[in-house]
């Protein structure tokens, strides 16, 4: 039997020797940059089509305004493969997308309607006991990682909910359970294994090349595709924690928890998401908690006041990593429309609290009409000594001398009429509440980034990159002169 890649070249010549001339006959041919990209890959690697369900596999994300009907789907399987479908891209100038775990929530960041690039393949797991290191592939979510590391007792800073991508969880910064000890995932890459724009396989450390090191930490695709992390390692027992859920009428409770365990909870192993979510089909807020401690049990009175508090569902208990991991419905997302927004702020005041909640309310109810779904405003506590765990610099945060929180927006609705009217609501929510933290005299936050990985496209690169942006531009510049990742989609430099 025939390769895939050949049987599809044999099909294409006579039909094109017939002289097909009408559009439903030229949409059933396949595009002729897939052909070429097929015709110069390896066996390692394949390029499937619509109609097949790997190709369905292969545009899939989490959220359904995320995915787009490519031309084909590119599981690239080497990075040599890599190489030679980047040199094709670059050289014909088509557009064309990477795809890691597919959680990215704004449109056209990892899809395309062109040719679409999913990382699958690159599914490595290699754990080094010399250097405590583990190698990961690119095309691996987080889940996968930890369930490969959990019997060897080690762990690494990686996502802190389910079905959350390794590739660009980390190449946007990183926040993870075990920040609060170790900084974001960005601090703990010692190596990545790196397919430049012009098809070069490199290994990028700080050693060979400090500035694309440095660049790669929080850049994003700039640079070029990233195929493997080596990642810093560390011991894992049992945890403690998981998810409760409260009605609104205990959210005056769950905020006086939240600012107690704000000026007290000193503990790096102790860190929480609280969020107030308004449930559409129900017409109300209601409060839910992850609670994590890096142990088997919490000492007392860390997380006390959360446990008193009158709940409709509980789950915390001691259990592996990827069971508290996998314990919260992030991927409750699939198959509809969703969007993140970030806004950073300093200190979680009794004031900026109640704007949270009252941005909840208020945009629960203007959205009523527009098919949503849910709304949940997150808020992210962790110390202020994150940023202090990494004496280099890089790409994000481009400050790490303001004690920054990362609090993050979401937004999930159904149908895609309504995408602008989402759009606009969460931008206005978001800078709302940044001028209320500015008013009260939070005025660090004029140097405070925006998390890439929480903001919402359109927002301008300087606000998540600042004094770093000339340095980042001049970078591209020198990595990619002939602006190959231009072409993909993401935050451009």
């Amino acid at each position: 039997m025939l390769p895939r890649r050949a049987l599809l070249v044999c099909l294409c010549v006579p039909f094109v020797a017939l002289g097909i001339k009408t559009p439903e006959q030229r949409r059933a041919l396949p595009d002729t940059i897939c052909v070429q990209i097929a015709n110069v890959i390896s066996l390692a690697s394949e390029v499937y089509y619509p109609g097949d369900p790997l190709y369905e596999k292969g545009i899939f994300h989490y959220a359904i305004s995320g995915t787009q009907q490519s031309k084909c789907v590119v599981e690239a399987g080497s990075p040599a493969d890599v190489g030679k479908i980047l040199d094709i891209l670059g050289r014909t100038r088509t557009p064309f997308a990477v795809k890691g775990g597919g959680h990215a929530m704004n449109p056209d960041f990892s899809s395309t309607p062109d040719v679409h690039i999913s990382m699958y393949r690159f599914s490595e797991i290699t754990y080094n006991a010399t250097s405590q290191t583990a190698d990961i592939g690119a095309g691996l979510i987080w889940d996968d990682v930890y369930a490969a590391l959990e019997p060897l007792g080690v762990n690494v800073v990686g996502g802190r909910v389910t079905g959350i991508g390794v590739a660009g969880f980390t190449l946007g910064g990183g926040y993870s359970w075990k920040t609060n000890q170790y900084g974001l995932a960005v601090d703990n890459v010692v190596a990545f294994e790196l397919v430049k724009p012009d098809g070069t396989v490199v290994t990028v450390t700080h050693a060979s090349d400090p500035e694309l090191f440095f660049g790669l930490k929080g850049g994003q695709n700039n640079f070029g595709i990233v195929v493997k992390f080596t990642l810093k390692t560390f011991p894992q027992t049992q945890v403690w924690g998981g998810t409760i859920v409260n009605l609104g009428s205990a959210i005056p409770d769950v905020k006086a928890a939240t600012a107690t365990f704000q000026t007290s909870a000193t503990d790096p192993k102790a860190a929480i998401i609280i969020a107030y979510n308004y449930v559409a089909a129900s017409q109300q807020v209601i409060a839910s908690q992850l609670l994590f401690y890096d142990a088997p049990t919490p000492p007392p009175g860390i997380f006390d006041d959360f446990l008193a508090i009158p709940s409709i569902q509980s789950d915390i208990g001691t259990r592996s990593f990827l069971s508290l991991v996998q314990s919260s419905p992030v991927n409750a997302s699939t198959g509809i429309r969703g969007l993140y927004e970030g806004v950073s702020i300093l200190t979680l005041t009794p004031g900026l609290s109640d704007v949270l909640l009252n941005e909840t309310m208020f945009w629960g109810a203007a959205l009523g009409e527009k098919s949503e779904i849910m709304l949940s405003y997150d808020i992210e506590l962790f110390l202020p000594s994150i940023y202090s765990h990494n004496p280099d610099k890089t790409a994000f945060p481009p400050v790490r001398d303001i004690p920054f929180q990362p609090f993050n927006i979401a937004f999930l609705w159904n149908s895609s009429e309504f995408d602008l009217a989402f759009h606009n609501a969460i931008v206005a929510s978001s800078a709302q509440i940044r001028k209320a933290a500015l008013a009260e005299g939070q005025t660090g936050l004029v140097h405070a980034p925006n998390y890439p990985n929480y903001a919402v496209a359109g927002t301008p690169l300087v606000d998540m990159y600042g004094v770093n942006l000339p340095a980042l531009r001049a970078l591209k510049a020198r990595v990619d002169p002939t602006n190959t990742m231009g072409l993909a989609g993401g935050w451009k430099f």
